[in-house]
């Protein structure tokens, strides 16, 4: 297919469901992002995902969540207060996928890390640390 100069590419759909899991957690915070709310096991207020996630912008982390949100993986409630009021949690789909998340862990353990040195990878690589449990 020809595109011209200045149109955008097509989007193409995938019907491959590890591209489309892999679609929905790509993106430099999500993975942490997912894993604190995981470990809270109870609604996230924004402030706190922001102290929790220092080096993130603010743009960054509401972009991030609006994704994770429009994906189902998350839950966004707010409350009509005069200060607004707005928390986060995961959904059921989101808490279904701490297994396979998990298990991606174990393998980047086992097969990743002492290949190249656990500490250069989880300095490179802090989602792989959030991963794996590890807060240093």
């Amino acid at each position: 297919m020809l595109v011209k100069r200045g149109e955008k590419m097509p989007v193409q759909l995938n019907d491959c469901p590890v591209e489309v899991v892999f679609s929905m957690l790509s993106g430099r915070w999500k993975i942490p992002i997912y894993r604190y709310l995981y470990k809270n096991n109870k609604p996230v207020r924004y402030g706190e995902l922001l102290r929790h996630l220092p080096s993130i912008s603010k743009k960054m982390l509401t972009e991030q969540l609006r994704e994770l949100e429009s994906d189902g993986i998350i839950e966004r409630k707010s409350y009509p207060e005069p200060q607004p009021k707005v928390e986060y949690k995961l959904t059921s789909l989101g808490i279904s996928m701490i297994v396979f998340l998990d298990e991606m862990s174990q393998w980047g353990e086992k097969h990743i890390l002492p290949e190249i040195g656990g500490i250069q990878m989880r300095m490179s690589y802090p989602a792989i640390a959030q991963l794996s449990g590890d807060d240093s």
